[in-house]
């Protein structure tokens, strides 16, 4: 669901934990252009090296982009090596405990309103199949149903009694899921289906079973659902 592990994004927001790297992005993230080592260096009254140790920190995080540039009328022999300057990084950064994935039911709900402009089709059925197309894709990507769960935040919990199966301890959709609870909870049901068969694990099937504390999806062990 996301294009970062949650470890890299809460190591990318650690980076700027510190007051003179986050003092370094702020200079690179309000910069019309590109900034180089110097620039920075002398903007914040620091030496290159402190400038650089930042900058190249920032970088490894993904939250600049690197590139080599030579100054405006040098080129050819003899002209050095093209510096290395810093912009922000176009992609954001976002880290919610729990883990949330609020960006995904926009993409799905303006896919599918898009798609219903442009063809006429009914929006909620439009949604309902975007989300199971979409569910399928993060499913093959992650080639089995208990890593696909764990990498889309659903916090999943095998369950011994009750009828069995998995149990989504979170809801990655939480506050819009309290709010919208029928639309929602349709798209979430579409999503886990698509999940499952994009794995191909068909032992499992997704059921609307909502709870206090959980998902309001539940997979169930394919011979007991009812």
């Amino acid at each position: 669901m996301v294009s970062r592990p949650f470890p890299d994004r809460v190591a990318a927001v650690a980076a700027l934990d510190d007051p003179a790297r986050r003092a370094v992005f702020d200079l690179v993230a309000r910069a019309g252009a590109a900034v180089s080592r110097d620039t920075a260096a002398e903007a914040l009254g620091v030496s290159r090296r402190v400038a650089a140790f930042h900058l190249d920190r920032l970088a490894e995080q993904g939250l600049l982009v690197v590139e080599y540039r030579r100054p405006p009328g040098r080129g050819g022999p003899g002209a050095g090596r093209p510096a290395k300057l810093y912009r922000r990084a176009d992609d954001e950064v976002a880290v919610s405990v729990p883990e949330r994935h609020y960006e995904l039911v926009g993409r799905l709900l303006a896919a599918a309103v898009t798609e219903s402009i442009d063809t006429g089709a009914p929006v909620q059925e439009v949604l309902r199949r975007t989300a199971y197309d979409t569910g399928k894709t993060i499913g093959a990507a992650a080639g089995n149903l208990p890593a696909a769960l764990a990498d889309a935040g659903y916090d999943p919990r095998q369950q011994d009694h009750d009828g069995g199966g998995i149990v989504l301890g979170n809801c990655p959709f939480h506050r819009l899921a309290q709010q919208f609870t029928p639309l929602v909870c349709g798209v979430n049901l579409q999503l886990l289906r698509g999940v499952a068969d994009g794995t191909g694990d068909s032992s499992y099937l997704a059921e609307l079973d909502p709870g206090p504390g959980r998902c309001c999806v539940r997979l169930r062990p394919a011979g007991a659902m009812t």
